[in-house]
């Protein structure tokens, strides 16, 4: 479930942030925005950072059934929990832990899309609110606009603009920020004007909008959490804290100010609770922001370029450490099944599959028509799967089951050895040799073994049987889709060179008919045992 792991992941550096602006509550408003804002983007940056980071997985185990019940060796006798071998259960378990995942998945997705819609909304209404606003003429703003801008080292061009509400003030905008006014602002005091330009003004200079539009995304994403919301929240309280400060810096006396602010905010309010307008004054903060200003004690200049970045640099190393952690749940016990193929991609019915956990218990399984095999619910852990099909290789796989996609499991069987054993006889000091002694292994399934066309007859070396040397040559030889010998070689070291090098030219000699697997010819490994005997 891809929105819990990474909601727990970035709520830990939210979560740092809210607690440094709580032990940060005696220093400047300004420091303390930095700081959540810092915390709040730098969330986003934990999904794409978990994936570049090298993973430090913290695995959550999950709770076993009380009681299961195992097919061991045939017979069926119950297990403790925590038994790794599990019997037979339906596979609809695996099923519904998949659908619950996507559920998940697809309400967190949900939230995200009707969140940022509701953005676009209020941003497709601001602007148009904004298109039908004039723009303000009063040579009193101006001029204040004008003096407050230099004195606040804004920049941009601000535009002021008078609506038709009598109830909208704030700021929004980010290349081409305006200042939306209310309807009869232009009968104002100097006074109020002052203030009320200061602080909209001190936003602009703070791009406190585009800070706060950033923000409205991620809690976006994380919808579904609520220290997003809580640091939201907060972010927008210290923004307006740190614009009041800068008022307050400009010379204004704090109970003036506080006066105008209650004033305002009795006529002005936000245009609807889904806007994206930063407002001058919220009714919730209020209370808070007023005592703030009559606080004589609160530091209210500027951070230095020093305290921002060390605050950065402790928000970037939380991040990046968050981001490598990952919370990895164990998956199990679930129905462990699969498929078996052979080398051509057909299935394989009738193998017999083992399965054996570290205590020495096994269940057992066999292929369906359509190759399936299936041995019920077994647990996380480390097991060894046996297979067995006559005409193909049997081998043993160690296999570990953590993860959800390793309870089905595809496998392949590849074509099993040849064998022939040819045993060469041979009188003391002359005589004949016997007839070679070949027995075939039984090959079944969908294979059509091969069938000897050419037999060459190994020939006792003289000198080996003027010496009274005997011994057993072990080969292994590779039969090509022709049919053909294309390669030999010993794979004993007790036989005699020269009884070797006899064995070799003899198997080099033999032609087969090709083999069929599924109607299609392959290769085939060949074992030979070649038997140099001397009858008294």
């Amino acid at each position: 479930m891809i929105a819990l792991d990474l909601g727990l992941r970035a709520s830990v550096v939210v979560l740092v942030a809210l607690a440094a602006s709580l032990l940060l509550r005696r220093r400047s408003a300004a420091l303390r925005h930095w700081v959540l804002a810092a915390g709040i983007l730098s969330a986003l940056a934990v999904a794409p950072l978990g994936i570049a980071l090298p993973a430090w997985d913290l695995p959550l185990q999950s709770d076993p059934p009380a009681m299961l019940t195992a097919t061991i060796s045939g017979g069926s006798s119950p297990l403790p929990a925590d038994s790794p071998i599990p019997a037979a259960a339906t596979r609809p378990v695996a099923v519904s832990r998949v659908s619950i995942a996507t559920m998940v998945d697809t309400v967190w997705v949900t939230g995200f899309l009707i969140s940022i819609a509701a953005m676009l909304i209020s941003l497709r209404r601001l602007s148009r609110l904004t298109a039908d606003a004039r723009p303000l003429t009063d040579a009193r703003w101006l001029a204040m606009a004008r003096t407050l801008a230099r004195s606040l080292d804004v920049r941009d061009d601000v535009a002021l603009k008078q609506t038709a509400l009598a109830t909208t003030l704030g700021t929004w905008g980010w290349r081409r920020p305006a200042v939306l006014l209310p309807a009869g602002c232009e009968r104002w005091s100097d006074d109020r004007i002052r203030i009320v330009l200061g602080h909209e003004l001190a936003h602009i200079g703070r791009a406190d909008w585009a800070v706060q539009m950033a923000t409205d995304v991620v809690r976006a994403v994380f919808w579904y959490n609520p220290l997003f919301w809580l640091g939201c929240a907060r972010l927008r309280r210290e923004s307006e804290a740190a614009c009041d400060n800068a008022v307050l810096e400009a010379g204004v006396p704090a109970s003036e100010y506080a006066s105008h602010l209650l004033e305002i905010a009795r006529t002005c309010r936000r245009p609807s609770p889904m806007a994206t307008l930063v407002p001058m004054a919220r009714r919730s903060t209020l209370e808070w922001r007023i005592a703030a200003m009559l606080n004589h004690t609160l530091i209210r200049t500027r951070p230095t370029r020093r305290a921002l970045a060390t605050v950065f640099a402790v928000i970037v190393g939380i991040t990046l450490t968050t981001a490598s952690f990952r919370a990895k749940e164990q998956a199990g016990p679930l129905p462990f099944a699969g498929t078996a193929y052979d080398p051509t991609g057909a299935v394989l019915p009738g193998a017999a599959m083992t399965m054996e956990d570290a205590s020495g218990n096994r269940a057992m399984a066999t292929t369906d028509r359509n190759g399936r095999f299936e041995f019920g619910i077994v647990s996380p852990g480390r097991y060894k799967l046996s297979m067995n099909l006559p005409g193909f290789q049997s081998v043993t796989h160690d296999i570990r089951l953590e993860e959800p996609k390793q309870w089905d499991v595809n496998l392949t069987f590849q074509v099993g050895t040849l064998q022939e054993t040819v045993t060469v006889r041979d009188q003391r000091p002359a005589g004949a040799p016997a007839r070679a002694n070949v027995e075939p292994v039984r090959i079944g399934g969908n294979i059509k073994p091969p069938r000897k066309l050419i037999d060459v007859r190994p020939v006792y070396p003289p000198s080996m049987r003027d010496a009274g040397i005997e011994g057993t040559v072990s080969l292994s030889a590779l039969i090509d889709t022709e049919g053909k010998v294309v390669s030999v070689r010993v794979t004993g070291s007790q036989a005699h060179p020269d009884l070797a090098k006899a064995a070799i030219e003899a198997v080099r000699g033999w032609q087969f008919s090709p083999t069929l697997l599924n109607g299609d010819r392959v290769e085939v490994l060949m074992t030979v045992a070649v038997a140099f005997s001397l009858e008294d």
